[in-house]
C-alpha cells in the first residue's frame, strides 16, 4: 500500500488505560471509550471497547464463570479471543466456543438474549485470559433487523504477511485481502503484530473514525511514541497511518465510516430516540427477546 502521496492522519489524542472493572465474575476489563469526550459518538460506528488485558485464572469447577443471560437491541457485539476460550449461547439458538484467534460477531438487531461464560475446558484447567469486545452500532434502517451470528475461526481470517509482521483482517480490506465478517456499514477491523523494526502502513478516508490500541510492546504512530495499553484516537484530517515497532508489539485497529444519526442508549440498548429505548425495555420485559436458560 503506497501512502507516500497521502497526508499523515492527524492524532487527536493518546489515552492511557482507564480503571479496570469486572463484567460478571469472568471478565476483568478496561472500558477504553469511557474517558474519551463524546465517547461512543466520537468513534462512531464503534460504541464501546472493553479490553481484558492478560489475566491468569485459577482452575475451578464453576462452569458459569462469566455473564449470565442478558439482553441487547440495536447494535452488534464483536468478541475477539487472544488467550482463553469463551462459550456463547443466545435466544436465537446459536451456540459456539471461541478459542484463541477466533471472533464471534453477534447481531442483536431487533432483540436477543445471550450468555457468555468461560468455556468448560478452560474453566477447569485455568490459564491466561485475554479478549476484547467491541460494540458496533447499526444504522437506523437496520436496528430492527433479525438477530444473527457469525462464528469466525482463526483459519478464516484474511492474513497479510509483512516483512516483519502480520495483519489479520477481521472485517474490511487490507492490501486486497478481505476479512470474513459481514458488516452493515463500512468497517475495517485489523489485529496485527510487528517484530522489532517492523512497519505497517494503512490508508483510510480522512472523514472515517479510527482508533488504535497498543495491546503489547512500544510503537511510533505517525511519528508519535505510543506505549503498551494506550489508545490512539485519530482526527479527521489526513489519510495515512504508519506504525513502526521498537519492540515486539501487538495492536488492534478500528476504522469505520461514521453513522451520522442520533444515538439514544440505555445499558444494553442502543437506538435513535428515547421513545425507542422505552419500547425496547417494554419488549424485553414482555419476553419478546426470546428465552435463554442460565
Amino acid at each position: 500500500m503506497n501512502t507516500a502521496s497521502k497526508a499523515a492522519k492527524t492524532i487527536e489524542a493518546v489515552y492511557g488505560p482507564p480503571p479496570q472493572h469486572w463484567v460478571g465474575d469472568g471478565f476483568p476489563v478496561r472500558g477504553y471509550f469511557s474517558h474519551i469526550p463524546k465517547g461512543m459518538r466520537r468513534l462512531s460506528p464503534f460504541l464501546l471497547m472493553d479490553y481484558a488485558q492478560p489475566y491468569e485464572f485459577a482452575p475451578t469447577d464453576n462452569l458459569r464463570r462469566g455473564v449470565g443471560p442478558h439482553p441487547h437491541r440495536g447494535f452488534e457485539t464483536v468478541t475477539i479471543a487472544f488467550q482463553g476460550s469463551v462459550a456463547h449461547f443466545d435466544s436465537a439458538g446459536n451456540g459456539d466456543v471461541i478459542h484463541p484467534g477466533d471472533v464471534q460477531w453477534m447481531t442483536a438487531g431487533s432483540g436477543i438474549l445471550h450468555r457468555e461464560y468461560h468455556a468448560p475446558e478452560f474453566a477447569r484447567k485455568g490459564g491466561m485470559f485475554q479478549m476484547a469486545q467491541i460494540w458496533v452500532n447499526l444504522p437506523a434502517k437496520d436496528k430492527m433487523t433479525e438477530p444473527g451470528y457469525q462464528a469466525i475461526t482463526a483459519g478464516q481470517m484474511g492474513v497479510v504477511d509483512l516483512p516483519k509482521g502480520r495483519v489479520r483482517v477481521i472485517a474490511g480490506e487490507y492490501r486486497g485481502v478481505k476479512g470474513p465478517a459481514n458488516t452493515f456499514s463500512p468497517i475495517n477491523m485489523f489485529d496485527f503484530d510487528l517484530q522489532p523494526g517492523g512497519e505497517a502502513e494503512f490508508d483510510f478516508p480522512a472523514s472515517w473514525n479510527t482508533g488504535l490500541l497498543v495491546m503489547s510492546g512500544a510503537v511510533t504512530v505517525n511519528g508519535k511514541a505510543v506505549k503498551q495499553d494506550e489508545l490512539v484516537v485519530f482526527g479527521q484530517e489526513g489519510e495515512s497511518i504508519k506504525v513502526e515497532a521498537s519492540t515486539e508489539s501487538r495492536l488492534l485497529l478500528l476504522n469505520g465510516e461514521p453513522i451520522d444519526e442520533p444515538v439514544a442508549n440505555y445499558g444494553p440498548f442502543v437506538m435513535n430516540t428515547p421513545a425507542e429505548i422505552e419500547t425496547a425495555i417494554r419488549d424485553f420485559q414482555a419476553g419478546k427477546f426470546g428465552h435463554l436458560d442460565e
